[in-house]
């Protein structure tokens, strides 16, 4: 039945100028399940509405010495009365239960890009490291992750063609991910009251075919290299591999294959590290200390931008497998000295 509605949906969506056209794969279920929840509401509304008011007037008071009859029950009715929403409301919380996770869970394929915003403009980092300002530029029929923080006061990144929108918090990462299935441009808009310009905090999605988006990436050089060789560097000139490093005097522990790893701390917990601990543990190192080392790194808090704690946790996450990376990266000037870097550095915070 759902199959059947969602092949009359955009016959019937083309003549609701209200909503924005379906550009992704999520969109045409997010659409039918709030037209499946508008037409239940506007449905049992005028149900109970209208049964209201017949008995009302089928049963109001005709002159002011009339007592009412005597009161009997209907056990059936009451029960029929109850179960009929009740399976309604479950079948639509199922359903919605089932849209939310097609909309959290992120596919394994996923090509993860970078969101920063900022009172009042949104830069866009790919993973190539090309960045974008209120543009960003996407291959058609590819899963995006988009991992997002913000620099400054609470965003919301919203597409409305995409039907996805997430809020952006400082001091946090949120995640959010969509396929755009159609080429075009589309709006895109800060959904948060973020200031007196936030009205002025928008941008476009241009969404191009596989062969003129990989033309884009040739032709829009990068100011800077990847986020992983940007963050190498990083981790030398904040000399983060003086304590770092593998030897067993070492003062902090060891990053090689750190990321995706539960870890223990010193208050006796675990955690597991993610993009959010790596983070955490470079501006707030002593938020959660690794058991068996002494708080002696220092915050960075305030000496590294968003974009560059984005660069040195990218860098982190490959640690694992360094000498590949170095290997790879087109902007390594010297691939032999970033082995041996990668080789004497190990674990965060």
């Amino acid at each position: 039945m759902i199959e059947l509605i969602k092949g009359y949906l955009p016959n019937i969506l083309d003549n609701l100028p209200l909503l924005p056209e379906q550009a992704s794969t999520i969109a045409a279920e997010v659409d039918l399940l709030t037209l499946a929840w508008t037409a239940i509401s506007f449905v049992s509304g005028t149900i109970v509405v209208a049964v209201a008011l017949y008995f009302g007037i089928r049963y109001r008071r005709r002159y002011a010495t009339q007592v009412g009859g005597h009161e009997t029950h209907a056990p059936a009715v009451e029960i029929v009365s109850m179960l009929i929403p009740f399976v309604a409301c479950m079948a639509m919380f199922v359903w919605g239960t089932k849209v939310f996770v097609d909309m959290r869970r992120i596919p394994p394929d996923a090509v993860e890009y970078f969101a920063f915003g900022k009172q009042w403009m949104w830069k866009i980092q790919h993973p190539n490291g090309l960045r974008e300002i209120n543009d960003f530029t996407i291959p058609v029929d590819t899963p995006i992750k988009l991992t997002m923080t913000s620099e400054d006061v609470i965003h919301s990144f919203f597409i409305p063609a995409f039907r996805v929108k997430q809020d952006v918090l400082p001091g946090r990462y949120t995640t959010m991910w969509f396929e755009a299935t159609e080429l075009g441009e589309f709006h895109l808009f800060c959904a948060e009251y973020c200031g007196s310009e936030h009205s002025y905090m928008g941008g476009t999605v241009t969404v191009l075919s596989q062969e003129d988006y990989q033309d884009f990436l040739n032709q829009e050089s990068p100011e800077r290299g990847s986020p992983v060789s940007g963050g190498r560097e990083l981790f030398t000139s904040l000399a983060c591999v003086t304590c770092h490093q593998e030897a067993d005097n070492a003062r902090g522990p060891s990053l090689r294959g750190v990321y995706g790893r539960e870890v223990q701390l010193a208050s006796g917990t675990s955690v597991v590290v993610d993009d959010a601990y790596l983070r955490e543990s470079i501006v707030n190192p002593r938020a959660k200390m690794r058991s068996g080392y002494m708080p002696l790194m220092p915050t960075f808090e305030g000496q590294v931008t968003e974009e560059q704690l984005h660069d040195l946790v990218s860098y982190i996450k490959t640690l694992d497998n360094t000498n590949d990376v170095a290997a790879n990266d087109d902007d390594s000037s010297d691939d032999s000295h970033d082995s041996e870097t990668a080789t004497s550095v190990s674990a965060g915070g």
